[in-house]
């Protein structure tokens, strides 16, 4: 399974309304349509932070996963808010740094106007193994689990 492909599969990116758009060793591109549900304010205008955080931590996750290759669990992000999104919204991550047990990922987010909306660095747990995980899914035995 690829990891685009794997993402597809994830409720709260598909309840968010994250999609995964490219994906390559160490690169990972996503969008989210901006909807008056993902909004701050009554009436929309504005996404609330949670929106840009959680699109910038997802395609940060998915450019590691495209090296490891297994989940790879958030464990610290840090997010700069540079300009209100009012607009879908488009980012791209780059890992700067795999290592044994963590990944470190530079992620920035734009509007479809290219304004800077807000840049995140992401670190990531790897060189862990989902058998025997919650990440493995509950209905499938592990002999079957495939990893990415």
């Amino acid at each position: 399974m690829d990891v685009k492909e794997v993402f597809s599969y994830m409720p709260f990116t598909n309840l968010v309304g994250i999609d995964i758009t490219a994906v390559d060793e160490g690169y990972a591109e996503g969008e989210v349509e901006m909807r008056e549900e993902l909004a701050s304010v009554p009436g929309g205008g504005v996404a609330h932070g949670g929106v840009t955080y959680s699109l910038a931590d997802t395609v940060g996750g998915a450019a590691v996963i495209s090296l490891t290759r297994d989940v790879a669990p958030t464990i610290d992000m840090r997010m700069d808010y540079l300009a209100p999104a009012t607009d879908d919204l488009f980012a791209e991550a780059e890992v700067i740094r795999k290592g044994g047990s963590v990944a470190v990922a530079s992620i920035d987010v734009y509007d479809v106007a290219d304004h800077h909306v807000a840049t995140a660095r992401g670190v990531y747990k790897t060189g862990g193994d989902s058998e025997g995980t919650p990440w493995l899914r509950d209905d499938e035995p592990e002999e079957d689990a495939e990893t990415f």
